[in-house]
Parts: C-alpha cells; sequence; structure tokens
C-alpha cells in the first residue's frame, strides 16, 4: 500500500514539474503552437521511448537472475562435493586399474588459468573411463553411498536443479549405482558378468563426476579464491594430497 502510494505521489510530482516547465517555456517563448507541435512529436515517440526501456530494464532483469541462479546452484554443487562427490571421487579412483595418466592429468594448480580448465574438460570428453569393479572396496562404497541417500534425495528436492541438467543427471547415476549395490546381498561373491555390470555403473557416476568437478573447481577459482585453495590442496585424484600449506 506504501508503496502504491508512493508511485502515485511520484507520478503527481512529475506531472506538475512537466505542467510547470511547458508553462515557464510558453510565458517566455510564446507561440502556443510551437509547444504543442513539439509536445505531439514527443508524445508519437512515447511508445517507443517505453518499448527500449522496457528491454532495456528486462534485459538488465534476466541478466541479474541468471546470475543469482548461477550463484544458487554452485552453492548446492558446493554442498554436494563437500558431503559426496570429494569423498566419492576418492572411491571411485581405487578402482582405476591405471591411475596414472588420470591422476597427472587431474592435478589442478593454484596458477591455472581458463584456459587451462577447458583443456581438462576437453581432455576428460576424449577419455574412454576404465573400472575394475574387483580391484577396489566395494562393500565400503556401498555403505559411504547408502549412508548419503537421504542427503542426494534432499539436493533433488531442490527447485534450482531444474535449470541444471548436467549436474541432475550426475544425481540419478549415482542413485541408481547406489540402488544397484543395495540389491546386491553378498558383494563377496558376484559373478564375472555381475561385476562387470557393476563397473559400467561405476564408470558412468565416475564421468558424470569428474565432468562437474571441473566445473565446481572453475567456479572456485573465478569467484571463490581461497574456498579454491583448500579444493586444490585436499584434490581428492592427488595421492599426495593434504591441507597443510607448504
Amino acid at each position: 500500500m506504501n508503496r502504491y502510494l508512493a508511485t502515485r505521489t511520484l507520478g503527481f510530482m512529475l506531472l506538475i514539474v512537466s505542467l510547470v516547465l511547458y508553462g515557464i517555456d510558453y510565458l517566455a517563448l510564446g507561440g502556443g503552437r510551437e509547444i504543442a507541435s513539439g509536445f505531439l512529436g514527443n508524445f508519437a515517440f512515447l511508445p517507443l521511448y517505453v518499448l527500449f526501456v522496457t528491454l532495456m530494464i528486462e534485459r538488465v532483469l534476466k541478466e541479474r537472475e541468471r546470475i543469482s541462479l548461477r550463484r544458487k546452484l554452485n552453492m548446492v554443487i558446493g554442498v554436494f562435493f563437500s558431503e559426496v562427490g570429494t569423498e566419492l571421487l576418492r572411491n571411485l579412483t581405487d578402482f582405476l586399474p591405471a591411475p596414472a595418466e588420470l591422476e597427472r592429468r587431474l592435478q589442478v594448480r593454484p596458477q591455472w588459468t581458463a584456459n587451462d580448465f577447458r583443456e581438462l574438460s576437453a581432455f576428460l570428453a576424449a577419455f574412454e573411463l576404465q573400472l575394475d569393479s574387483r580391484m577396489g572396496d566395494l562393500a565400503y562404497l556401498r555403505h559411504f553411498l547408502v549412508g548419503k541417500r537421504e542427503f542426494m534425495l534432499r539436493l533433488l528436492e531442490n527447485p534450482n536443479l531444474l535449470e541444471h541438467d548436467e549436474f541432475t543427471d550426475l544425481l540419478w547415476a549415482v542413485f541408481h549405482l547406489v540402488d544397484e549395490l543395495m540389491a546386491r546381498t553378498n558383494l563377496a561373491e558376484l559373478s564375472q558378468p555381475d561385476l562387470d555390470h557393476l563397473a559400467g555403473d561405476m564408470r558412468r557416476a565416475f564421468g558424470h563426476l569428474l565432468r562437474e568437478w571441473v566445473i565446481y573447481m572453475t567456479h572456485l577459482k573465478a569467484d571463490y579464491p581461497y574456498l579454491f585453495s583448500l579444493a586444490v590442496r585436499m584434490n581428492p585424484l592427488d595421492p599426495e594430497a593434504h591441507a597443510e600449506v607448504d
């Protein structure tokens, strides 16, 4: 109500100012015909003024909304990596038959630029990820993911995730892996075809996870250097990672 009254008051004051200025123009220079002609000319352009201002304001508001949504999404993704993603990356790395090349390429450094992250994303897009479900601890992986299942379900309830298909795909891939692991009674006595099937599920989740991790690190580097510093020191793909600053 107060805003409505303020708008009406402002409009009334602007109208008074306009009439006063037209009156001064008439008294000082005369020529009512010229004043009327100028008024009609300005009035004719009024729709164009309104259209221009509306489009500009709409563009500014959409950009602000986009930035706000991106920040909210990045906050959700950051919480995911803090609670689940970073540890899951460590766990899944144990199932890599030959981790050396992947670990070498994922050694993110503090001095990295946006171009370095783009090159890493291109490498991951072309990299043929292979996992062996016999190498790691499936029982621990199941225990860890089951303990985080409720947390991930709450993430899916966040409406902002509807705007981020890649991250939603990551969550569904992890959920499917959890369901597959929970469906097996004894993980120590699985057939080779079943182990290969689990390896495929882990590979899908791991691929999504790696790509989202690179995007997340790029965001931290650009917007939160202090968080990026810790994330680099705690790199889950670095066997020698530690929180202490060397």
